[in-house]
């Protein structure tokens, strides 16, 4: 287990999924960058030193999807990983052929909190290429 204030990886989460996931992202030892819309999470990376290992957004908001706000981000911080959550049933249809990881809501802290550890710690896990089928990745070495 880590110490208090020493985080594990840094977390980009944008508005859609901003107060609950953050509470939960926080408890399980990430650092949480809170941005309010996909402007301000493109300007937060911007202005954050270091590594962020992932992008959690939710697949629609409005201004900008979260596809849109991978796709532009991942010009800057290439390395950076990504996952979305959806409300909607087709949510996963928008993201899974590109392979980016996804979970439906709703969902419980402790599937996203292992699904975040998976991505994040599991090699080529959401990096966004045709190349990898999320549906079938997820627990493959």
């Amino acid at each position: 287990m880590h110490e208090p204030g020493e985080y594990l990886e840094t977390i980009l989460v944008d508005p859609a999924v901003l107060r609950i996931v953050s509470s939960i992202l926080g408890r399980a030892g990430f650092r949480v960058l809170r941005a309010t819309d996909g402007i301000s999470a493109l300007k937060l990376a911007t202005e954050t030193p270091g590594t962020i290992q992932l992008l959690l957004s939710d697949v629609k908001m409005q201004g900008m999807s979260g596809p849109d706000l991978a796709e532009t981000l991942k010009q800057t911080r290439p390395d950076i990983h990504v996952m979305f959550m959806s409300g909607f049933a087709d949510g996963d249809l928008l993201v899974l052929n590109y392979g980016w990881a996804f979970i439906q809501k709703p969902f419980v802290a402790t599937k996203l909190v292992e699904m975040i550890d998976v991505v994040l710690h599991t090699r080529d896990k959401s990096q966004g290429s045709r190349q990898y089928e999320a549906r079938n990745d997820i627990g493959e070495a």
